[in-house]
């Protein structure tokens, strides 16, 4: 038998339809149930629904009428503020395109996505950096709170096959590359709710991470909200340590994060039996069965795994009514047709191949964003393998359909649950003065703990401290490496082609 896994086919998404719309579908009927808790030390903002549906749609309303039009591109260079949230989801209301992106980016990287992207417009809180080039108007979070008390506007809906909004990841290439995901991705993200969160309009779910976070975005803010559940997310301030006393101060019921942080909550006590917790989910990197055992042993709950990517969020989980094999990721969830292949097509079962989602997957993303000077089209499709989307990490299928993952087949990294090109980071360093070659892998420095390193030839050791004063300069702060080692030469393969494997296989034997 073949690996591959069909479940049916989802539901087909309603032919007239709004991604923001979808989200605040119940916000009328729950006006003044809690929708958002922004959570202090000692205090709670709440925002409910009624508020937040009026905000979104008065900040659409206040865009609009700053001259925005359909389809233009919106650049959020926003922290971890509720300005966030409602300023993305007032664009896809009205038809324009947001594009989420990270605090942490520096000057350079955000002016190679203005060069790419040609956005009409930047959200800006006055903090995170911007291109040293600026070519369109900026509005500041000042500009946008004067919006919320606007008049609604109204909610744009067409084709759910449309351009939505854009996110970045990184690429094989090297590059972040812009992935343009359709009004649809919303309605595909309704099967993670048995295969995977078992999310319901009772829910208090705590999302560790920041608004700014695709993982936040999604698991954190929107999925609540779409079932009429309360999404809770820490204060800037409030550290990761803190978080058990915040689960049972604000009664939640599900908690969300990587496994970094999950690490990390129960290295600070002992025991901890929260009141209300019903499970936690993991997703970002790959979750190990001694954290996963661990964090039942202390608190009495038990963590439950998504795989996914940007290019098609996630699609293969294990579930309170489907829990995971040891050693697995879970199943592919219902509605979705999932196989491993190689050159081929699909593998046998039990053969090592590649992690694939079928072309019709309607979270599958519309394609990657072309450059402002490509006239044929908005974005290339996605590159298939017959009727295949490859995710580019390696897997094996067993009989019941359950997933072991065998790690990436593109040398990509992964700590603290970013993805990150070590083309990229190579690229970035090696304009610093007297490296010769430079090769970055993730390593493992201790148990489940997984960080960024560069290896490089030099004629001598150089400044570790320049090196990463360099390193800030050019790279957001989860591209840096954290461990900087010189070798006499880099490993490479048979065809003379830098080896990754090799550079963390020799470095993780050495310790």
């Amino acid at each position: 038998m073949l690996s591959i896994c069909d479940n049916g086919a989802a539901a087909p998404c309603p032919t007239s339809f709004n991604m923001a719309a979808h989200v605040l579908r119940h916000a009328d009927e729950l006006n003044s149930k809690t929708a958002l808790s922004l959570l202090g030390h000692d205090h709670a903002e709440d925002i409910s629904f009624g508020a937040l549906k009026s905000a979104i749609l008065g900040t659409a309303t206040g865009l609009l009428n700053a001259g925005l039009r359909r389809g233009d591109i919106v650049l959020m260079r926003l922290g971890n503020t509720v300005d966030f949230p409602i300023s993305y989801l007032a664009c896809i209301a009205v038809g324009l395109i947001p594009v989420p992106t990270s605090s942490m980016l520096t000057p350079p990287e955000v002016a190679k996505m203005t060069a790419e992207l040609s956005p009409r417009m930047i959200l800006h809180d006055g903090q995170t950096a911007l291109p040293p080039v600026i070519n369109c108007p900026v509005l500041t979070t000042q500009d946008l709170a004067s919006f919320r008390d606007l008049p609604p506007a109204e909610f744009d809906f067409g084709d759910p096959n449309r351009l939505a909004y854009i996110i970045y990841t990184s690429g094989t290439s090297g590059q972040p590359r812009a992935v343009c995901h359709a009004h649809r991705a919303i309605w595909a993200r309704q099967m993670m709710q048995p295969g995977w969160t078992d999310l319901r309009p009772s829910d208090r779910l705590l999302h560790a991470g920041a608004f700014n976070w695709t993982y936040t975005l999604g698991t954190g803010l929107m999925d609540p909200w779409s079932v009429g559940a309360t999404a809770l997310i820490p204060n800037q301030g409030v550290e990761i340590a803190e978080l058990h006393l915040l689960i049972d101060q604000h009664n939640a019921t599900i908690l969300a994060a990587a496994p970094g942080v999950f690490r990390k909550i129960i290295a600070s006590f002992e025991q901890f039996k929260p009141k209300h917790l019903r499970h936690g989910l993991s997703a970002g990197e790959k979750l190990s069965d001694t954290l996963r055992a661990t964090w039942h042993a202390k608190t009495g709950t038990h963590l439950y795994e998504a795989y996914g990517m940007s290019e098609c969020s996630t699609f293969i989980s294990a579930s309170p009514t489907a829990p995971a094999q040891p050693g697995t990721l879970g199943r592919p969830q219902s509605g979705r047709r999932v196989a491993l292949v190689d050159q081929n097509g699909p593998v046998p079962l039990g053969t090592e191949g590649t992690i694939a989602v079928h072309r019709d997957d309607p979270g599958l993303m519309l394609g990657y964003f072309n450059p402002p000077n490509d006239t044929t089209a908005k974005f290339t499709p996605p590159k298939l393998r017959g009727d295949w989307f490859l995710t580019g990490d390696q897997g094996v299928m067993h009989p019941d359909h359950s997933i072991t993952y065998a790690g990436r087949a593109d040398d990509m990294m992964n700590a603290g649950g970013y993805r990150v090109s070590p083309i990229e980071v190579e690229a970035a360093l090696s304009q610093f003065p007297g490296i010769q070659q430079i090769g970055a892998t993730d390593v493992q420095v201790k148990q489940d703990v997984r960080v960024i390193a560069a290896f490089y030839t030099a004629e001598a050791d150089l400044n570790i401290d320049a090196l990463q004063q360099f390193a800030t300069q050019t790279l957001a702060a989860y591209k840096q490496p954290r461990i900087f080692q010189r070798l006499p030469a880099l490993p490479t393969n048979p065809n003379g082609k830098l080896s990754r494997s090799t550079l963390r296989q020799n470095f993780e034997a050495s310790k």
